[in-house]
């Protein structure tokens, strides 16, 4: 029996885990899944969901294959279907950086098409040493959508960006760890529980500091030196007061772990 998509949305020590695809369809990416994922992400930002970290990650073989093209063949409209189904992830993707949570992805075989793309939005992708990436999009004669021309250009500079796009280039393990686009390359069976440790200690780790650095470096692309050194002074301040910070910094005076559940 096929689960449904509230089913496979956990929410375990601290981790929202949202699934982008199944075995179902050839593991392309799920429309129910990225809206039943964008109402938890909505309840996140509400303070209905009490999270500390977003696990991106697919229950089939592939982190997520892409669209369902099958789909956009047989849609009567096809451009209203494409701009809806492109409007749906794009308003799932704005609820993720609503949250201010960091994300991790799970990266296991490939992540093509929206499956490369969600996988540029990940503060931490993990990989296994047979995961490939691929924009996928001239294949079928159609452009980015998921963000991938904004985030890529930015990873990788936007002349190479323009390269892997329009040659529609296969990249492997190695290689997007050299690039950027994956943070570690495990092995293929270890990918999950990585990722998901990966997530547990980050949802464990200083809420405010996560949000803070996740919105640093994301603000960076489109702030001057001058202006972003300003914000960093504004936001470490800041956290020095809060119930994390003081935490932080009276453990490390007194040699001790930190215990930031104990102040939230």
């Amino acid at each position: 029996m096929t689960s449904s998509p509230s089913e496979l949305i956990t929410l375990d020590d601290g981790v929202l885990t949202l699934p982008l695809a199944t075995a179902d369809n050839g593991t392309a990416l799920d429309h129910d899944l990225v809206l039943a994922g964008a109402a938890q992400l909505s309840k996140v930002t509400r303070g209905d969901v009490d999270a500390g970290a977003i696990l991106l990650s697919s229950t089939g073989k592939n982190f997520c294959a892409g669209g369902n093209v099958a789909a956009f063949a047989s849609a009567p409209d096809r451009v209203e279907y494409l701009r809806g189904l492109a409007d749906d992830l794009h308003a799932m993707i704005g609820l993720l950086y609503e949250t201010g949570l960091p994300v991790v992805a799970a990266v296991n075989g490939w992540a093509a098409g929206a499956g490369m793309s969600m996988v540029l939005h990940a503060d931490i992708a993990i990989g296994g040493t047979k995961t490939k990436l691929r924009p996928a999009y001239p294949g079928i004669g159609l452009s980015p959508d998921g963000g991938m021309s904004w985030t890529l250009p930015r990873a990788v500079g936007p002349g190479r960006a323009r390269h892997i796009i329009m040659t529609d280039q296969i990249i492997d393990a190695g290689r997007a760890l050299d690039l950027g686009l994956l943070a570690e390359v495990v092995d293929d069976e270890a990918v999950t529980d990585t990722a998901r440790a990966a997530a547990v200690k980050l949802a464990a780790g200083p809420r405010g500091s996560m949000a803070a650095i996740r919105q640093l470096v994301h603000d960076s692309a489109s702030r001057t030196l001058t202006d972003h050194v300003t914000a960093e002074a504004k936001s470490i301040s800041r956290l020095s007061a809060t119930p994390e910070g003081i935490e932080g910094v009276d453990a490390f005076v007194a040699k001790r772990a930190p215990d930031f559940r104990s102040v939230r």
